[in-house]
């Protein structure tokens, strides 16, 4: 249900489950997380690619799992976002390595969770955002009410979920979610020329950089200034820093380290 393959220095995760919208349950989520987990442990992979096969990036919960008249009780919806999806976003969110999400197509309740915690989504022509759970009877999860207030605002956040309402692909361009749009035909190779682009950056940088962003959410400006502070110390300790600057003054492309290195 989750592939997974090697281009160079960039680990492609694609969600495999096509006939139904790649919809995630339990074994599912495990997979994808001991795939982000196992990417982000190898000092080989500089990025990672995260896309769905067939006309759906992530449906969200599989709901076939859920059908009222096979439970005998209400199931613990608590227990399942805790321990099911909660990881999953933690994971992406503070991947070591930075993350594209190719959006091949719709993205629904936790399914927009899993894009928004990437680092950079490009998304095909016909995808969209499509903030399902209150047509279910659900709140949202995954991130998703952290992500959409922070990015759009409170009432425009509010006036998507609570009316259960879909964002298309251009409307996310211009609410600044989506980085760029593609042709469905052309997103896989944007995809990942982006991430080939950000694995022959300097690694530690990007990480640095991704944590002054994450941390910016909830700092005031002056712990923010301290934290920049802070992390450019250990930037201008590496060896990327040192080939930057040399490249600079030699007039050349800059050749970064490994992680690790």
């Amino acid at each position: 249900m989750i592939e997974y393959r090697n281009e160079g220095a960039v680990r492609v995760i694609v969600l495999a489950a096509p006939e139904r919208l790649n919809a995630l349950d339990a074994a599912m989520q495990s997979e994808l997380l001991a795939a982000l987990e196992t990417a982000g442990a190898d000092p080989a992979c500089r990025a990672i690619v995260l896309t769905g096969r067939g006309r759906a990036f992530c449906a969200g919960q599989n709901l076939a799992d859920r059908d009222p008249r096979r439970l005998t009780a209400p199931p613990d919806l608590q227990a399942s976002v805790a321990q099911g999806y909660n990881p999953l976003i933690r994971a992406l969110r503070e991947s070591p390595v930075p993350i594209v999400c190719a959006l091949n197509g719709v993205a629904a309740g936790a399914g927009v969770g899993l894009a928004l915690s990437c680092d950079i989504i490009l998304a095909a022509e016909g995808a969209r955002f499509l903030l399902a759970f209150s047509r279910i009877g659900l709140g949202p999860d995954s991130g998703v009410s952290w992500y959409l207030t922070r990015a759009l605002g409170e009432l425009r956040a509010k006036a998507l979920m609570l009316n259960g309402a879909a964002l298309d692909a251009a409307e996310a361009q211009a609410a600044g979610l989506v980085a760029a749009v593609h042709p469905a035909q052309a997103l896989e190779a944007a995809g990942l020329a982006q991430a080939c682009a950000l694995a022959d950056g300097p690694s530690l940088a990007l990480a640095l950089t991704r944590r002054a962003i994450h941390a910016a959410a909830t700092n005031d400006l002056n712990a923010q200034l301290d934290l920049e502070a802070e992390l450019q110390g250990q930037a201008g300790r590496s060896p990327d820093y040192a080939e930057g600057v040399l490249a600079f003054l030699e007039k050349r492309p800059a050749c970064f380290a490994a992680r690790g290195d």
